[in-house]
Formats: C-alpha cells, sequence, structure tokens
C-alpha cells in the first residue's frame, strides 16, 4: 500500500451518502432557524470571497468592481467588509493598485481555472505570476482527471509544487465536489489535498459541474477536523458556487458550526465564494432590496 491509500485508509469520516444526508438534516432541523437573523447575516457578509469571474471582465470593469469594495468601507462604517476580492490571475495587479482596504484580501483563480485542463509548468507559472501581481490568495482546481484516474502521486505532487510556488500566498483547492459525486470521494480527495499543503478546501467552481451542496460541506468538515487532530494545522473551509441567498449561506454556517466549532467561525478559516449573496446579505440586513455591489 503506498502512503497515499494508507492516509485515505486510517480516515474514519463517514462515506456512507445516506448517513451524511441525515445529519445534515438533523444538523439544519436543529440550528438553522434560529441562526436565520442579523449578526449572522452580518458575519457572513465578512466570510465573503467577492467574486468576479466572467469572459466580459477588463481592467476597467475590475477596478469599478475593486472601488465599490472601498466605497463600502466609507457608507458601512458599522459593518465589517468582505473577506477578499477573487479575480482572474491577470488582474490582480488592478485589484492591487485600486484597493484602499487593509483588510480585504486578494485572491485570484490561478493553475488551468476552471477545468485544471493544461500543462503543470503552466499552473506553476501562472501561480507564481499572481503572486507577484499582488494576490494574498489562490483558488485552485484539483486534477479531477488524475482523481479519478487513482493517479494519487500525479494529483499529490503537483499540488504540494503549486503550494511551494504560492510562497507566502493562501492555497485553496477546489475539489469539484459535484463531479466528485459521492461521499467516499470528496473524503479521498479532501484528505489529499490537505496532506498536500491546502490551507483551505473549496467544493466547487460553479462552472461546468453543480455547485456547492450540504452534503459535500458535512463530509469535507468531518475531514478537516480530523486532519487537524491529527496534525494540529487548522485548514480552512470554503462552499462557493450557487450559494447566493442568506438561506444558503446560513446552511453552510450551520455545518461549520456542528463540525468544526466556534474556532473556525472567522472570515480566516471559512469562506463564502458568491457574487450575488453580498447584496441578498445586505438585504436581509438592512430590510430594504440593496445592490451594493
Amino acid at each position: 500500500m503506498d502512503k497515499y491509500h494508507e492516509v485515505i485508509g486510517q480516515s474514519t469520516v463517514t462515506t456512507d451518502d445516506a448517513f451524511v444526508k441525515a445529519e445534515v438534516e438533523r444538523i439544519l432541523d436543529k440550528n438553522l432557524k434560529e441562526s436565520m437573523n442579523a449578526d449572522i447575516y452580518k458575519f457572513l457578509f465578512n466570510c465573503i470571497d467577492l467574486t468576479t469571474l466572467r469572459a466580459t471582465d477588463s481592467p476597467r470593469s475590475v477596478a469599478d468592481f475593486t472601488e465599490r469594495v472601498n466605497a463600502f468601507e466609507e457608507e458601512h462604517p458599522e459593518m465589517k467588509n468582505v473577506a477578499a476580492i477573487c479575480v482572474y490571475p491577470n488582474f490582480a495587479q488592478v485589484v492591487r493598485a485600486v484597493l484602499e482596504v487593509s483588510s480585504v484580501d486578494i485572491a485570484c483563480v490561478a493553475g488551468g481555472f476552471p477545468s485544471s485542463q493544461t500543462f503543470p509548468e503552466v499552473k506553476v507559472a501562472e501561480v507564481a505570476l499572481a503572486v507577484e501581481g499582488g494576490a494574498d490568495e489562490i483558488d485552485i482546481v484539483l486534477n479531477v482527471g488524475y482523481f479519478l484516474d487513482g493517479d494519487y502521486e500525479g494529483l499529490c505532487d503537483e499540488i504540494a509544487e503549486i503550494k511551494h510556488s504560492c510562497r507566502d500566498a493562501r492555497l485553496k483547492v477546489i475539489l469539484e465536489s459535484g463531479a466528485l459525486k459521492t461521499a467516499e470521494n470528496i473524503r479521498n480527495a479532501a484528505i489529499l489535498s490537505m496532506y498536500s499543503g491546502a490551507d483551505f478546501i473549496k467544493t466547487s467552481t460553479g462552472k461546468e459541474y453543480p455547485g456547492a451542496d450540504l452534503q459535500a460541506a458535512y463530509v469535507m468538515c468531518q475531514c478537516i477536523k480530523e486532519y487537524y487532530e491529527k496534525t494540529g494545522r487548522m485548514v480552512g473551509f470554503k462552499p462557493a458556487g450557487g450559494v447566493r441567498t442568506p438561506e444558503d449561506a446560513v446552511g453552510y454556517y450551520c455545518i461549520v458550526r456542528e463540525v468544526l466549532g466556534e474556532k473556525w467561525l472567522t472570515n480566516e478559516f471559512f469562506r463564502l465564494g458568491a457574487s450575488g449573496l453580498a447584496n441578498n446579505l445586505l438585504t436581509a440586513i438592512t430590510g430594504t432590496e440593496t445592490k451594493f455591489f
């Protein structure tokens, strides 16, 4: 047995999809209703990676997008801002030049996003260029093809090399849970990603496959908990893809709180990848329809 199968074989995280579904329902029944309140909406707003990943993005549109984050700081001093602005890697320098809010990080998707289908050398170079351009965080998609072929060595070596290219930037590894489908696949991909250096594990790109779902979140959080108990290293969790409403976001909050506990309820370890969610949370907080971003 190689080291990859060995570490997977040592995991006690459930791979029973029916059990996972029942646990998610139990957690929501217990926590969801009481968690739908303004204080938690404000916390969730502060966990958002405010995202623009469009074919029409340009230096001007990304600069304008960033200026709205600057403006939020001035117009809503009573609230904490979003956690990060997430853009394509070629716009890292634009955000760095325009962003005036020190508490907001710059996140870039890289490594052949969203398919992870390009040469490993291109992935490493793209990540390095994004970091050089000012990225604090890098979001990559794990090589799902390698994973499904059982090439765990190739998968892990690639993540580790990209992690090295990140230097001081934090690495978020997207499992693309909608393509992996089963609790077993999601568990195994989460374990391999964390042992290869991921600082966060993230559900989805929201592009080709179904986005975040609560059952994948439950399995991933259980993997993070087990990994922390074994290594002492805290890995963050980020649902993304289809997280649009306050209720969507609160569902993930409930999973994180129940499985991982209060220690993870900070934007250092919990993020939400979203675009429309920010305005929807602001609407819920203020009680009036808001389209700030």
